[in-house]
């Protein structure tokens, strides 16, 4: 099965800076309060690591900010989206990150092969994913792997989260906010 990759520019603010919101997993139904806690964040970009569901989740999350999707393995019928997209963040022209992001890039604890290998041909420090439902931040082999969890419903006992990326002059930081209170959100030890 051939995949459907695409590049995506995305210029950063005149500051160096840029907010991105990080949703995956809605399944149709985006958990309502994680959405306003989303728009408040006043996010300069967005992006869904698939399993979008219904079409009307991209037009409520186009509705925030400028949307970026991969499919996912339910999303059959979307055929317009890529499988992976790698969106390259620049300032004035100059790549400051790259970042692939795919629905499927882990196995366990641990960064498939597939994705890793197609991370390093882009020339990605950072893959973005979703399906597991399960929030995840990992470096591995001089990559970092972001899952910001489910923003759907809830499955088993996971929590309903989405990630946010802030990138900055002086670097990059990775966080997930509990879609349910908006506050931070760290794993139980």
């Amino acid at each position: 099965m051939k995949v459907l990759q695409q590049t995506v520019k995305v210029a950063l603010r005149p500051d160096g800076g840029l907010r991105v919101g990080i949703v995956a997993d809605t399944h149709s139904a985006p958990h309502e309060g994680g959405l306003a806690h989303l728009r408040a964040l006043k996010p300069d970009v967005l992006l869904h690591g698939g399993d979008i569901g219904d079409l009307g989740v991209l037009e409520q999350l186009s509705a925030i900010a400028p949307l970026h999707a991969v499919r996912g393995n339910i999303d059959t019928r979307l055929r317009e989206l890529p499988d992976v997209l790698v969106l390259e963040l620049e300032q004035e022209g100059q790549r400051a990150l790259t970042v692939l992001l795919t629905h499927i890039a882990v196995a366990g604890p641990r960064i498939r092969a597939d994705a890793a290998k197609r991370a390093r041909a882009v020339g990605a420090s950072l893959i973005v994913c979703g399906h597991s439902h399960v929030p995840f931040l990992t470096q591995e082999r001089g990559l970092t792997l972001f899952n910001p969890g489910s923003l759907g419903p809830r499955r088993f006992r996971l929590p309903i989260l989405f990630g946010v990326m802030e990138l900055t002059r002086t670097g990059v930081t990775l966080r997930h906010v509990d879609a349910e209170t908006g506050a931070p959100w760290l794993p139980h030890p």
